[in-house]
This record gives C-alpha cells, sequence and structure tokens, in this order.
C-alpha cells in the first residue's frame, strides 16, 4: 500500500545551528541576514552585549556569574565552566533536535572552551547527530591562539560526530594583498556561515538529499 505523501512528508528533521562565542555568533547572525530557512538558530556567549544584538531564535547567555556578562578573556577555561555552569540551559535549548550544527572561532575563549560541552550535551544528552564547524586563527593572531585553537579543535573532534575545520590563513591566500584586518575577519565569519549553510541547504532543501534520522 502506498501512504499519502503528506503523511511521508510530515515529519520534518528538527536542525539547530549553535553559534559558540564571538565567531559563532557572528556567523549566525549572518546566516539570518542571508534568509536561510529550516533551520533554528542559537546563540550561546559569555558576552551579554554580543547577545543583545544577535537576532537568533534562542539566546543563552552562559557563565553569568563567573564573567559577569563578558567575555572569556581569550581564556578558553572560562569558556569551558562557563557552559558546565550553564549546562541545563544549553540542554533545554537543543531539545528536540535531530542534527545540530555547531560553529566556532577556535583560538578565543569561548568559542574554544564552551563549544566542546556544547556539543557533548547535543550528542550524549539530546541525542542528536552533532557536527562542527569551526576556523583556525590567522597566524597574525599569534601563536598562544594558534595553540589555544589546536587544542580545542582536538576536544572538539571527541565530541561531535563530524568535525569541519576551515584555516582562516588560507582566506589570505585567496584574497587581495590589500585585505585589512577587519576584512579578513568578516571574511571568516562569511566562510563559517558559507560552510554550514551549504550542509543545511542539502537536507532543508526538498529534493537534493533525503536524511533518515530513525
Amino acid at each position: 500500500m502506498i501512504k499519502d505523501t503528506d503523511t511521508l512528508n510530515n515529519y520534518l528533521a528538527v536542525i539547530k545551528v549553535v553559534g559558540v562565542g564571538g565567531g559563532g555568533t557572528n556567523a549566525v547572525n549572518r546566516m539570518i541576514e542571508e534568509g536561510i530557512r529550516g533551520v533554528e538558530f542559537v546563540a550561546v556567549n559569555t558576552d551579554a552585549q554580543a547577545l543583545a544584538i544577535s537576532d537568533a531564535d534562542i539566546k543563552v547567555h552562559i557563565g553569568t556569574d563567573i564573567t559577569k556578562g563578558l567575555g572569556a578573556g581569550a581564556n578558553p577555561e572560562v569558556g569551558k565552566e562557563a557552559a558546565e555552569d550553564s549546562r541545563d540551559e544549553i540542554k533545554a535549548a537543543l531539545a528536540g533536535a535531530d542534527m545540530v550544527f555547531i560553529t566556532a572561532g577556535e583560538g578565543g575563549g569561548t568559542g574554544t572552551g564552551a563549544a566542546p560541552v556544547v556539543a557533548d550535551i547535543a550528542k550524549n544528552d539530546v541525542g542528536a547527530l552533532t557536527v562542527g564547524v569551526v576556523t583556525k586563527p590567522f597566524s597574525f593572531e599569534g601563536r598562544r591562539r594558534y595553540g589555544s585553537a589546536a587544542d580545542g579543535i582536538k576536544t572538539l573532534s571527541d565530541n561531535v560526530d563530524t568535525l569541519i575545520v576551515i584555516p582562516n590563513d588560507r582566506l589570505l591566500d585567496l584574497s587581495e594583498k590589500k585585505t585589512t584586518m577587519l576584512e579578513a575577519f568578516r571574511m571568516a565569519d562569511d566562510v563559517l556561515c558559507q560552510g554550514t549553510q551549504g550542509i543545511t541547504d542539502l537536507i532543508t532543501v526538498p529534493g537534493l538529499i533525503n536524511l533518515d534520522f530513525a
């Protein structure tokens, strides 16, 4: 017996895109500006001001007692502690998701430290297919930030089903020599946006790829 197509299409996969930290929140804002549909946007940050200007569907202010509404000061341990302190809020924001995309700029405090915690919650507590899309810092950002990024990427890879890493230095190789620092960071945000959008479009645009989340 052939079922009615309306019944077959009655269930749509619930996809949530989570921007963690400054770079991740910027990427989510760019995706919202681009009008991406079929996904729910979540912004997770220690920085209250960055959250206030985000248009994400759900905003999770983590570590309010730890950072007092400020950023994590480029310290991944602070970012991790903030996320651990807000596990219940993060879990509530991700509840019901079949697939979770976690996007972040590696090397800072919140994105580097909190993203693995968010991934752990998405994968093990919520039971969602979990994909990370992150950037490596530019070389001009310094060895310390680059080292923090390497550690963060390793930790994140242990907590996701799939991890996509975008080296920011490659953007400079492909751009004009007169590219300013501000333009370079904007390009990094755009690449995070495009990388995540490319995958979500494959899933949410009818007729491209049909995924079974059973």
